[in-house]
C-alpha cells in the first residue's frame, strides 16, 4: 500500500500545519539575510530541515523522503543544470576566441549619443547576454562598458540592474521556466503553455523599461528627443518577446527578442538621427569612439550565436523533435513510483503518484548549446586543448551553483512529496481573490532572497499551483506570476548588488545602489501585480487553455 500524504498533521491544524511547513523557507531567509551565508549553505540547510520535518511531522518514511530528494536533486542536474552549464560553456568559448571583445565594441559603436548606447547595451546587449549566460553576467559585462564607455559608476549600475527585469524570466535558454515546470510538476506540454503565459504577463514591462530607464537617466525632455528609438527598441523586444514565448517556447525569447530590437534601432538610425548629441558634460568636445572592426569581422564574430538560434530553432521542428524524442528514456523511479497517494476525495479513492525521470538527452535544449559549442570552438579557432581546458574551467567554476540547484530542487520535491507545500498552499488559500496580487510578491521575494528566478520558482513553484488549483484559479498564471514577478527582484538582490558594483569599481558601496533600485523594483513590480489580477479574474481569455 502507498503511504498517504496528510495536509494537517500538526495538532490537526491547517494552520500548525502550514507554520512549520514553511520552516524550511524560513531557513533559507534566516540564512540568506540574517546569517549571510552562501546561498549553496542556505539550501543544503534548508533541505535538511525539509527531510527531518518530512519525516517527523508528516510520517514519511525515511526511504521515501531520501528518494523524493534524490529525484528533485536529479533533475536539478539535468537538465536544469546541464542547460546552465552548457550557456556558459559557449559562452566562455566565444571570450577565449577573442569574438566576444568583437560583439562588445560593434554595439558599443552604434552610436556615439549616450542616451542610445544605455538603450544598446544596458537594454539589448545586457538581454542578449542573460538569454546566452545569465547568472550575473549581463549586469557585469553590461555595466563594466558602459563605465568604460564614461558613464557615471552608479548610473551604469543603476540602469543595467533595471534593464535587466525585462529578460531574466528566459534567461540562460529558459532554464527559470523550465525549472518552474519540473518544481509545478507540468509535462512537456505544460511547459509549453508555462512560457506563454509568462510571455503574455512580462511584455507589459518589456515594453516600458526603454522609456523607464532613459527617463531615469536623463529625465523627460531629453527623453522625448529620442522618442522613436525607445519605442522602435521596447515594442520590438516585446512583441518579439510575446512571439517567441508563445509560438517557441522558452528557449530563445532572450536572443531573438534583443537581436530584433537592435536590428530595429540600426534600421531606425539608417533613416533617423536624434536633433543633438547627448554626451555627459565633461565630454563635450571629445572624439566619439570607433571599433574599426571590418563587416566581415563582426559577421564572424556573431557566428556562435547565430548558429546557437538556427540549431535551437532545428531542434524544435517537429520531424527533428520527434527523432530526438524517440531516444528519450522515461526511468521510473525505484521504491517511489506510485509508492506515494494523495488523500482520497469524497467518493473516490487515493490517487498514487508516479515518479519518473526524463532523461531526453538528445532532445534537450542544453545538448543543442553542447553542438553550438563545439561549432563555435572551430569557427574561433580553439584547438582541442584550449576547449578541454575551458571545459574543465567551467565545471570548476560551477561547483556551488551546481549544489545549489541540487539542493533547491531536492528541497521542491521533499516538499511537494510529503504534501507540506499542499499545507502551504491550503493556508494561502485564505487570501482569497488577493492571491493573484500576492502571487508575484512571492516571486519578488524568492529572488531577492535566492538572487536567481531560478531557485525563487523552485521554492514557491508548488505553493502557486496547490494554491491556485484550491481557489479555482488557473495553476499557469500563478505560476507564471512567479517568474513575471520574480525578475523584478534581481535588481535588489545581494548578489545582484554584489557584481553591478564590481564591475563598476563601486565595491562597498552596495548599500548606496540598494537605494537607487529598491523604488524601481517595486513600481515595476506592481505593474506585474495588476497585470496578474486583471488576467484572474477580467481578461481570463489571455490564460492558455
Amino acid at each position: 500500500m502507498p503511504w498517504t500524504q496528510e495536509y494537517a498533521p500538526v495538532g490537526g491544524s491547517a494552520g500548525y500545519s502550514a507554520l512549520v511547513a514553511a520552516v524550511p523557507l524560513a531557513v533559507v531567509f534566516v540564512c540568506l539575510a540574517l546569517l549571510r551565508l552562501k546561498v549553496h549553505r542556505a539550501a543544503v540547510l534548508a533541505l535538511g530541515s525539509a527531510l527531518l520535518i518530512a519525516v517527523t511531522a508528516w510520517g514519511m518514511p525515511v526511504g521515501l523522503a531520501a528518494l523524493a530528494a534524490a529525484q528533485g536533486a536529479a533533475y536539478g542536474l539535468f537538465p536544469v543544470f546541464f542547460i546552465v552549464f552548457a550557456s556558459l560553456f559557449l559562452y566562455r568559448i566565444v571570450v577565449q576566441g577573442g569574438q566576444f571583445e568583437v560583439i562588445r565594441a560593434s554595439i558599443a559603436g552604434v552610436s556615439p549619443d549616450r542616451r542610445l548606447q544605455a538603450l544598446v547595451i544596458a537594454f539589448c546587449f545586457g538581454a542578449f547576454i542573460e538569454g546566452a549566460a545569465g547568472f550575473g553576467a549581463p549586469v557585469a559585462i553590461a555595466g563594466a562598458t558602459l563605465v568604460g564607455l564614461g558613464f557615471a559608476p552608479l548610473e551604469a549600475a543603476g540602469l543595467c540592474l533595471v534593464a535587466n527585469t525585462a529578460p531574466v524570466a528566459f534567461g540562460s535558454l529558459g532554464v527559470p521556466i523550465i525549472a518552474m515546470a519540473g518544481a509545478a510538476g507540468f509535462n512537456e506540454p505544460g511547459l509549453l503553455k508555462l512560457s506563454a503565459m509568462v510571455g503574455r504577463q512580462l511584455p507589459f514591462v518589456s515594453l516600458i523599461v526603454p522609456l523607464y530607464m532613459v527617463l531615469i537617466m536623463v529625465g523627460v525632455r531629453r527623453s522625448l528627443e529620442i522618442l522613436p528609438a525607445i519605442a522602435a527598441c521596447g515594442a520590438t523586444f516585446a512583441l518579439c518577446q510575446f512571439a517567441t514565448s508563445n509560438l517557441l517556447g522558452p528557449y530563445l525569447p532572450d536572443l531573438l527578442s534583443s537581436l530584433a530590437a537592435l536590428a530595429a534601432l540600426l534600421l531606425l538610425l539608417r533613416v533617423w538621427r536624434p536633433g543633438e548629441i547627448y554626451r555627459f558634460e565633461h565630454e563635450r568636445g571629445a572624439p566619439a569612439e570607433t571599433h574599426g572592426h571590418s563587416l566581415r569581422v563582426i559577421a564572424r564574430a556573431w557566428t556562435p550565436y547565430l548558429a546557437l538560434t538556427a540549431i535551437v530553432l532545428l531542434w524544435g521542428l517537429p520531424p527533428v523533435k520527434a527523432a530526438l524524442n524517440s531516444r528519450t528514456l522515461m526511468i521510473a523511479v525505484p521504491g517511489l513510483d506510485d509508492a506515494i497517494a494523495r488523500p482520497a476525495a469524497a467518493g473516490a479513492a487515493a490517487v498514487p503518484l508516479a515518479a519518473r525521470f526524463k532523461l531526453d538527452y538528445l532532445a534537450s535544449g542544453g545538448s543543442a548549446v553542447l553542438v553550438a559549442a563545439v561549432f563555435s570552438a572551430f569557427v574561433c579557432g580553439l584547438g582541442l586543448r584550449e576547449v578541454t581546458r575551458i571545459l574543465g574551467g567551467t565545471l570548476y567554476d560551477m561547483r556551488y551553483p551546481v549544489a545549489t540547484i541540487a539542493s533547491v530542487l531536492a528541497l521542491a520535491y521533499v516538499m511537494n512529496a510529503s504534501g507540506m507545500t499542499t499545507s502551504l498552499g491550503i493556508l494561502a488559500t485564505r487570501a482569497g481573490r488577493l492571491f493573484p496580487l500576492i502571487s508575484p510578491i512571492l516571486g519578488w521575494v524568492g529572488v531577492f532572497l535566492t538572487g536567481s528566478d531560478t531557485s525563487s520558482n523552485v521554492l514557491f513553484g508548488g505553493l502557486q499551483k496547490s494554491a491556485a488549483e484550491r481557489l479555482g484559479i488557473n495553476p499557469l498564471l500563478t505560476t507564471a506570476a512567479n517568474t513575471s514577478g520574480g525578475v523584478m527582484g534581481k535588481m535588489i538582490s545581494p548578489q545582484s548588488l554584489a557584481v553591478a558594483c564590481a564591475a563598476t569599481g563601486m565595491v562597498g558601496q552596495e548599500a548606496t545602489l540598494f537605494r537607487f533600485a529598491i523604488r524601481h523594483s517595486i513600481a515595476l513590480l506592481s505593474v506585474i501585480c495588476v497585470v496578474v489580477y486583471l488576467q484572474a479574474f477580467y481578461l481570463a481569455w489571455m490564460i492558455p487553455a
